[in-house]
């Protein structure tokens, strides 16, 4: 799965990245939570070829035939598997695939029952920004209001990556953007082969601290590798124990 993540690249390398015409501006996110706006790249049709867009997205997907939000679970992931073929994701996926930009996401590694999750920070190996796969609709309630939704499609982890979570955000390379983003739905089948476990060699994780955890942590300081962290001498909690979200 993939329930955290972070954006900080600038709006203009991002502009210049992705080729859409919008100019955005938005601050730097370090801890990204579903229900939270994202930003997508999406891309639609015109007499002039396909044109890339910038949008805002409500991380939480709903599909156009829900009545009532309120009654639809939190899909803020998709499995790849048998994408194209499920209700909830198929008009989507064959018309309405998107990229969701990201420095890096974090997953948490799970041991025993009485020890705490273990998060992890991943990276693209070579640096670069990371495009996730991504769905969107847009949901019109019954009053006549529109929001759009997004979710982030994930695949099997790769060889490397497994010990620490079974699950992977799918990563599309930029050759493959045009076809991932391409509104055709006649593409679907080609686009649906973009979905596999990324090499061993492109993604790397370091272990950071818990502060991730909490979602009103959004500093770079949540991302500092734990070995780095200073030490902190055990003692008696002040209180009642603090739950956690992981």
């Amino acid at each position: 799965m993939c329930g955290r993540f972070a954006l900080t690249l600038p709006p203009d390398a991002m502009r210049r990245l992705f080729g859409y015409e919008e100019q955005p501006n938005f601050p730097p996110r370090y801890n990204i939570a579903p229900t939270q706006p994202i930003a997508i790249v999406r891309a639609e049709r015109g007499e002039a070829g396909t044109v890339r867009h910038f949008s805002l997205a409500r991380w939480a997907f709903l599909p156009s035939f829900v009545k009532d939000p309120k009654t639809f679970p939190l899909v803020f992931n998709a499995r790849c598997e048998g994408i194209s073929d499920k209700p909830g994701f198929r008009n989507a996926f064959r018309r309405r695939r998107c990229l969701v930009p990201a420095d890096c996401f974090y997953e948490w590694r799970r041991g025993d029952k009485a020890a705490r999750p273990q998060p992890f920070m991943f990276r693209h190996a070579g640096g670069g920004t990371l495009a996730l796969a991504g769905l969107w609709e847009t949901w019109m309630g019954p009053n006549g209001e529109e929001v759009d939704t997004a979710c982030i499609v994930t695949t099997e982890a790769n060889g490397a990556t497994a010990a620490i979570h079974s699950r992977l955000p799918a990563i599309i390379e930029p050759v493959g953007f045009e076809l991932w983003l391409d509104p055709d739905e006649r593409s679907a089948d080609d686009a649906l082969r973009l979905l596999r476990p990324p090499a061993n060699d492109v993604l790397t994780f370091t272990a950071i601290g818990d502060a991730v955890n909490k979602v009103a942590n959004d500093g770079p300081e949540i991302q500092m590798p734990l070995a780095a962290q200073p030490t902190v001498p055990a003692r008696e909690p002040d209180g009642p124990a603090q739950g956690h979200l992981f």
